[in-house]
């Protein structure tokens, strides 16, 4: 079986395990998107150069009777300057899943919670799988995350979270520190500000992104200090297939841009101010089904 293809097994089952359980709940709406974005301009911990990189994903959201659920699985494929393995030329490649479910509090006790700019209260839980071939670090990120959440009244829809995560890590790279290690080590839980929003601008632009501000984890799985995390993500949707007389919310394209400093906690400190910090535009295109 190719490397990656087994690495990609365990994000599968979960994914199948995500959809049979929650075909027990009938959707009052759903959206399910393939979409592909790339860019040349993505960092990686320690790396000095700039990575192109192409990203396929599909995601999935929908809301049932006391809430919503959201799931997305990136597949991330590097060039050459973030390479899969030791000695070769070819690209790492990736494989990232994000499940969230968010239980509206106001529609389990059959009134809604409103005050001032709120319109709803909820509580969410979810995970973060990743599994990645770098020759660097070949990152197996599990985290479990849990946290009350705001829903903001707001055309379209903002959410903000205040979330407790439970992280660790697997990593077996082929330089020291990391190839000293042994294990899964297991990081201190920390706390993540999370939004997330899709505001319209008109019939044919929204506005959409997210944000994590994540807490330091303590020390990482070789005894360094982990830095105060930010990652931001916006893009700005056309959406084409409107603009051209058809259904709307089918066929999109936009401009995306990622700012992400201290990636993965990792500091200019800690990496010789090498790849820590990322600015990325992209373009971004999506089939919605």
């Amino acid at each position: 079986m190719p490397k990656f293809t087994s690495c990609l097994l365990p994000c599968l089952c979960l994914a199948t395990t995500f959809g049979l359980a929650t075909t027990a709940h009938a959707a009052e709406w759903s959206d399910t998107a393939l979409s592909w974005r790339a860019g040349n301009d993505y960092r990686e911990p320690f790396n000095p150069d700039d990575i192109k990189k192409n990203i396929f994903a599909i995601t999935h959201a929908s809301g049932y009777k006391y809430g919503s659920n959201f799931v997305n699985l990136d597949f991330l494929m590097s060039d050459s300057k973030d390479p899969g393995a030791l000695g070769k030329t070819s690209g790492a490649q990736e494989a990232y899943l994000v499940y969230r479910n968010t239980i509206d509090i106001g529609k389990v006790r059959g009134s809604d919670i409103k005050f001032g700019p709120v319109r709803g209260v909820g509580v969410t839980l979810g995970f973060d799988v990743n599994t990645k071939n770098d020759v660097g670090y070949n990152s197996r990120k599990r985290m479990l995350v849990a946290g009350p959440t705001l829903m903001w009244d707001v055309p379209g829809f903002f959410n903000t979270s205040l979330l407790l995560l439970r992280e660790s890590n697997a990593p077996s790279g082929a330089f020291p520190p990391i190839s000293q290690v042994t294990g899964r080590y297991t990081y201190k839980t920390h706390a993540m500000l999370a939004g997330a929003w899709g505001i319209p601008l008109s019939p044919l632009f929204s506005f959409e992104g997210f944000f994590n501000l994540i807490d330091s984890k303590g020390k990482d799985e070789v005894g360094r200090n982990t830095a105060v995390e930010t990652n931001i993500d916006m893009q700005v949707m056309f959406d084409v297939g409107a603009a051209m007389g058809n259904a709307r919310n089918t066929f999109r394209v936009g401009l995306e841009y990622q700012y992400w400093k201290n990636k993965f906690g990792n500091s200019a400190a800690t990496t010789g101010n090498q790849g820590q910090t990322a600015k990325t535009p992209m373009v971004r295109a999506e089939y919605h089904f």
